[in-house]
């Protein structure tokens, strides 16, 4: 298995990379998009993540590589055939309730379908019950929704993977090791644009990139260690329908600053 710091780079190398030819590319699908202060930037960063991320991913196994595959999939989905009609994970579901699928829904669905492989292909060969597959599955769909719910300011979402990977880098298993190093390294390179207000994650990257950090948590530990996480996310998620996690970000002296560090304005 490679070095971690061979796949981090190389992932920062084919994230930016991909990013530019993303952005210039005559596809007939528009990457512009405007963001929280009006202004207009390209969600060609998204499938750059996915691009990056997958093919260093590749190298801890095919777990990470479906989890970030699926999730920016269905994020794109969301990203180029989405409506504004329902809002939050709260409102795609009382949309299905009634019977509108929304591309909102299609993707909760999607990423929890993925999210649930990925765990039973890391499981595979393992003594993992059938209990802990499903935890480990809802881990990774829940990190995919989280990591969305972060990008909405310039470069706060890669900064959550950094902090978040970074532990898992320390980790006893090789395959953990180079799944976080594979987010945060895709992540790095992709950084700088973000923090500038060129590009954006968007639900394509967002996704991908909490599903690839949830499924390198995932191969670290067992059932227990997958229920905490899990119930950290389900507190996190709910509390996201009724608290701004912005407003709690720009409340708290600590997560402000960082939260501000590198962005331009």
């Amino acid at each position: 298995m490679l070095p971690t710091v061979v796949v981090g780079a190389a992932g920062a190398l084919l994230g930016a990379t991909t990013a530019r030819l993303a952005a210039r590319s005559p596809l007939g699908v528009s990457m512009d998009r405007t963001n929280h202060a009006g202004l207009r930037v390209s969600l060609a960063e998204g499938p750059a993540y996915v691009v990056g991320a997958a093919a260093v991913a590749v190298f801890a196994g095919p777990a990470p590589v479906i989890a970030t595959l699926g999730a920016g999939g269905f994020g794109a989905v969301d990203d180029f055939a989405g409506d504004s009609r329902s809002k939050g994970l709260k409102g795609h579901l009382g949309a299905l309730a009634h019977g509108e699928v929304t591309t909102g829904a299609l993707k909760i669905l999607g990423i929890g379908a993925t999210g649930l492989l990925a765990a039973w292909v890391a499981d595979r060969g393992t003594d993992a019950s059938l209990v802990s597959t499903l935890v480990g599955g809802a881990v990774i769909a829940g990190a995919a929704n989280l990591g969305n719910l972060f990008d909405l300011r310039p470069g706060r979402a890669l900064k959550v993977v950094v902090l978040t990977g970074a532990p898992m880098l320390l980790a006893r298993d090789a395959t953990t090791r180079t799944a976080a190093a594979a987010a945060i390294g895709t992540a790095l390179g992709l950084l700088p644009d973000d923090l500038a207000g060129r590009t954006m994650l968007g639900d394509t990257g967002a996704n991908a990139a909490g599903a690839l950090v949830g499924t390198a948590y995932v191969g670290s530990v067992g059932l227990p260690g997958r229920l905490a996480a899990l119930s950290v996310l389900a507190g996190l998620t709910l509390a996201s329908e009724k608290v701004s996690f912005t407003k709690v970000i720009e409340s708290t002296p600590v997560l402000r600053e960082l939260d501000r560090l590198g962005r331009r304005g």
